[in-house]
């Protein structure tokens, strides 16, 4: 596919990343308490410092040096600096570990802390809602299958667990249900089914949604000792089934995973929406806001600009206000050129804007705003993507093609980073691109050649931020008011930050098929970044994706209040639901 695409050539790709000097300034906290005597270093360099006794520090970095912070009985810290990377400011939480008073010696039992660290080397472990269990120290004996063992050939959990375990005994099938008896159909005792703990959440009703292919590990609990800590509902013994929750799984007729269904969590109408949060408005937001005519907001911008002139937060607000309250396009435009010297040269700022002229459909100011930000971030896998979506917003689907196409091309020669789950969105895409657009790129008998494998028609949503260091929480809630939830965070997932960050990549997708009609809700809850300033936050969704009548509509918030559910929107016809 790549030779034949590669018709539309390469752009040539030279960029060149200056190493410039810079003071990075922050706090160092716990528990909103300033930490004294923190170390922080940056690795593979002999370059230290430590906190006051204030919390606070400083050190001299470059772009991609990586800081580490230390502190006894507290979990490390790892910071990669990026160009616009100022301040950064540390929260860091406890480490769990044994007491040497209660630890006896000689025992090879670790702490769970350890035990996640370990997991995914060590096939001896699997993830329960009571716990990570270490088959080299259980009670009792556990019976696994491998990722590397799981034959994805069946179509359901039945049809993987029939002739796998010696006395575990399957009844039914994929397609009308069934069940799984681990003491066997004959047993004196008559014992109930086994139940299922899926992921940390414990079902008693076979999940045949589980496609094979989504699963990481499995293992069949049926020790007394280990199974009585589910009660009475566990006396048919456990069989627990730890996901691969970032994987495009499938159910039994081809459709994804609904993880809200997995979860099984019941959402009890907790977010709040833009009326029941004004706190979250910056003070000058509200001063505009009570302005009685346009020439009253006039007075008073001119009177905050001067004070907020090297905000550009400020100055989007301000061109948002004027352009939205007032439809005084050319006033807000003016805005905006008055106060370029805080948005050219910031990419924070230029993305930030450009999502803004995207939610307006401006979409040739957009572009120029993304080929400025790729030109000062050449070697951000997401520069690439947002160019490319640009210009296929614009109809230019051939220097579409090839932005991707370049992206695929410095992969090959190990020019950027490498990483599965930014491929996953670059890969789909572009196979999106050419299955709607094909005849704007080559001949239409070439099409389906070409076309990659991926038949996943329905709702997509995909999620982009501004700034890198910025984390939340999202939360999906399905029609029957079950939620799934992602949280996007360095205590949540640590690794995945990290591989964002070598990337340059700030994006992910789920995917929501027509299982189940009805509404979903999207909130959020902005956990702050380190910095302490808001976040620009761009939805893209999707609606009938894959078909001839495949639209889009692009939504931008701007999140500042921390630690708060609040609605953002709805999307109508959707169900399950896959995080890429």
């Amino acid at each position: 596919m790549k030779k034949i695409l590669f018709l539309f050539g390469l752009i040539a790709f030279v960029f060149n990343v200056q190493a410039q000097s810079k003071t990075i300034k922050g706090k160092v906290t716990q528990m909103d308490s300033p930490l004294a005597n923190v170390q922080i270093s940056i690795i593979d360099s002999e370059i230290a410092t430590r906190t006051d006794s204030n919390g606070f520090y400083q050190i001299t970095t470059e772009p991609r040096d990586v800081l580490l912070y230390k502190y006894s009985g507290l979990n490390d810290v790892q910071i990669m600096v990026e160009d616009v990377t100022r301040t950064l400011n540390i929260e860091m939480s406890q480490k769990i570990e044994k007491l040497n008073e209660v630890t006896v010696k000689g025992s090879n039992r670790k702490s769970q802390n350890e035990l996640q660290q370990e997991y995914s080397y060590n096939p001896n472990l699997i993830k329960t809602a009571y716990g990570i269990l270490d088959s080299e120290t259980a009670p009792g004996k556990i019976r696994f299958l491998q990722e590397n063992q799981i034959n994805d050939v069946g179509i359901c959990i039945l049809d993987l667990m029939k002739n796998e375990f010696p006395g575990v005994n399957v009844v039914g099938d994929c397609v009308y249900g069934g069940l799984i008896y681990i003491r066997g159909l004959n047993s004196v005792s008559q014992a109930p089914p086994a139940v299922y703990d899926v992921d940390g959440q414990v079902l008693t009703q076979t999940p045949t949604w589980i496609a094979p292919a989504a699963i990481q590990r499995l293992a069949v609990l049926n020790n007394l000792a280990m199974t009585t800590r589910y009660g009475s509902i566990g006396a048919g013994g456990v069989i627990v089934i730890n996901t691969k929750a970032s994987a495009y799984s499938r159910t039994v007729d081809g459709k994804p995973i609904d993880y809200a269904k997995v979860k099984n969590n019941k959402y009890d109408n907790s977010a709040l929406n833009s009326v029941d949060f004004k706190e979250d408005k910056p003070s000058y937001m509200n001063v505009l806001l009570n302005a009685n005519t346009e020439e009253e907001a006039k007075m008073i911008y001119a009177n905050q600009i001067k004070k907020y002139s090297s905000s550009y937060y400020y100055v989007l607000d301000a061109y948002d206000y004027f352009s939205n309250r007032w439809k005084n396009q050319e006033f807000a435009e003016m805005i905006l050129q008055e106060n370029d010297r805080v948005l050219s040269g910031n990419p924070l700022a230029l993305k930030s804007l450009a999502y803004i002229y995207q939610a307006e459909g401006k979409f040739k100011e957009a572009n120029k705003l993304y080929e400025a930000v790729y030109t000062l971030r050449a070697d951000y896998a997401q520069s690439y993507l947002d160019l490319a979506n640009s210009y296929r917003e614009l109809g230019m689907n051939q220097k579409a093609a090839a932005m991707y196409l370049r992206y695929d091309y410095l992969l090959e020669e190990e020019l950027l980073e490498k990483e599965e789950e930014v491929k996953t969105i670059m890969d789909r895409d572009l196979n999106n691109l050419i299955s709607l657009k094909g005849a704007d790129l080559v001949s239409t008998d070439k099409v389906n050649e070409i076309k990659l494998d991926d038949d996943f028609k329905g709702t997509r949503l995909v999620f982009e931020w501004s700034d890198s260091e910025a984390e939340f929480e999202l939360q999906f809630v399905n029609p029957e008011k079950r939620y799934y939830k992602s949280e996007h965070s360095l205590v949540a997932d640590a690794e995945r930050i990290q591989i964002e960050k070598r990337s340059g990549f700030s994006s992910e997708e789920y995917l929501i098929d027509d299982t189940l009609r009805g509404n979903w809700l999207v909130n959020a809850t902005y956990l702050g970044n380190k910095s302490l300033t808001p976040t620009y936050l761009k939805a893209t969704v999707y609606y009938n994706y894959g078909s001839a009548s495949q639209r889009k509509e692009t939504k931008v918030f701007k999140l500042g209040l921390r630690n708060v559910n609040q609605q953002l929107f709805s999307v109508s016809n959707a169900v399950s639901i896959v995080a890429n």
